[in-house]
């Protein structure tokens, strides 16, 4: 499996979408510029420029016309996906973290940083058909959480909302009320921040990466958790396959933790699971750095990974990858 490196960012990854045709790829990381790669052959299209600050997530709408992007310059902007115009900025008072788009593209929810005085909040945002009609206001606020929300997603029929984050939590909001309807069992939970959370393609399960060396596998509806993967180091990023039973995880000590002997093997390796047996079937070496970022193409075939080395690595599996027996 060769890798196609794509070295369009200055500064460490922070997340990787693919839009819903698997033809795009977009990218966020560090520098500030979003920006979209052809999914099949690594080719840059063009950037999106206008944040001031680290860009930590972005959606992109069903038909791929529109991007959300979230960053620490406290804004969410939307943008046009083809032309690369802004259509909008969403202000806050604490850097936006987390955006997602929901089912139909007429909501958004966009999660804000703790700030000097300021909680963790979750917003949610109409999204106008006509970039014209755009306005800044929120539907709906629901604050609580203790320390960053680093992920929320909406549930099934965009009914709930799930965020998870440092406190290590996971908890279901009903997206209308702005209630929180249930917390994840602390008993099976995860013990340290969680980093990374992925919904499964049919929206039934969802994948949650953290700094304990594991991933778990929960029921959308219920929160019951389903399997855990265990590994040796913090996970920092997760994803599920939409075609076999396989989840990926990417991850790597904190920066302080690296030993040159770490660096030089190129040892951060994304590493694949078996989702029902729970056991380790390969792993793709390549990243000279934690990895931050990993997401699969819709079609199963092929996956990137965006690393603290500022690289997206782009793998289309071989052949020999959809015959895997245990």
């Amino acid at each position: 499996m060769r890798p196609i490196l794509m070295k369009g960012h200055e500064r460490p990854l922070t997340f990787l979408k693919y839009n819903r045709d698997g033809d795009l790829l977009f990218s966020c990381a560090k520098d500030h510029t979003p920006t979209v790669w052809f999914a099949d052959n690594g080719e840059r299209l063009g950037t999106y420029r206008g944040h001031n600050g680290a860009v930590w997530s972005c959606d992109v709408s069903r038909d791929s016309t529109r991007l959300i992007s979230g960053s620490a310059d406290q804004t969410a902007k939307l943008w046009n996906v083809q032309t690369g115009t802004q259509l909008f900025t969403f202000n806050f008072d604490s850097p936006a973290r987390s955006v997602d788009f929901a089912v139909g593209d007429k909501l958004a929810v966009i999660t804000t940083d703790p700030f000097m005085e300021l909680t963790s909040a979750i917003h949610v945002k109409r999204i106008a058909r006509d970039p014209t009609e755009q306005t800044g206001e929120s539907v709906l606020v629901m604050k609580g959480p203790q320390g960053r929300i680093n992920r929320a997603i909406w549930g099934p029929l965009n009914r709930t909302i799930i965020s998870a984050g440092e406190d290590a939590v996971i908890r279901i909001w009903d997206s209308e009320t702005g209630k929180l309807l249930m917390e994840a069992d602390k008993e099976s939970g995860h013990k340290k921040a969680i980093t990374s959370l992925a919904k499964s393609a049919d929206g039934s399960h969802f994948l949650t990466g953290s700094l304990d060396k594991s991933a778990k596998l929960w029921d959308m509806r219920t929160l019951t958790l389903i399997k855990t993967y265990v590994t040796e180091r913090p996970v920092n990023a997760v994803a599920l396959s939409p075609l076999l039973d396989h989840v990926v995880l990417g991850g790597g000590q904190d920066a302080s933790a690296v030993t040159t002997t770490d660096h030089r093997a190129g040892k951060f390796e994304a590493k694949f699971y078996d989702k029902i047996l729970q056991e380790e079937i390969g792993g793709v070496k390549g990243h000279f750095g934690p990895i931050n970022a990993l997401a699969f193409n819709p079609d199963g075939k092929s996956f990137s990974s965006g690393g603290e080395d500022g690289y997206v690595r782009l793998h289309h599996f071989d052949p020999d990858y959809f015959n895997i027996k245990i």
